[in-house]
């Protein structure tokens, strides 16, 4: 959480330093960021082909809570990947070159909003891309089995 607060915070000091003067005015602040006990960073994750986590969840964030057996590592690896201007939830590039390994049939969706943004985002283990994505939220996404 203090992680996103200092990279919105210096995001809003950058933008306020290049906006002319004259179009000075209130900067939108991420409704997760008012403090009033109410989540933006809500998510569910369905998960299938993968014996032992099949199913769907729901996750939120700041503070934690929801049904993923584990929400509070889930919102601290959410919270570690995202960086101003990135997706943690992009898709491989296209064109991206790939290992041709297969990791299962397992498969996920999460929909939802993060930080302030929504979310629709598949998920699967077809190649060593997809294995790396899919490896890289974990434990928002479970083990493959």
């Amino acid at each position: 959480m203090l992680r996103r607060l200092a990279v919105t915070a210096a995001a809003s000091l950058t933008a306020l330093a290049a906006a002319p003067a004259a179009s000075a005015g209130p900067l939108p602040v991420p409704l997760s960021l008012l403090g009033d006990g109410h989540t933006e960073d809500r998510l569910t994750l369905t998960v299938e082909h993968n014996p032992g986590a099949e199913g769907t969840y729901t996750l939120e964030c700041h503070p934690s809570g929801g049904s993923h057996p584990r929400r509070q590592q889930a919102c601290d690896k959410l919270d570690s990947v995202t960086t101003w201007g990135k997706d943690p939830f992009a898709p491989v590039p296209k064109g991206q070159m790939c290992t041709m390994m297969y990791g299962g049939p397992a498969t996920a969706h999460i929909t939802g909003t993060w930080a302030g943004r929504p979310v629709d985002a598949t998920y699967n283990r077809a190649n060593g891309c997809e294995i790396s994505r899919w490896d890289n939220l974990a434990p928002m996404l479970p083990s493959a089995r």
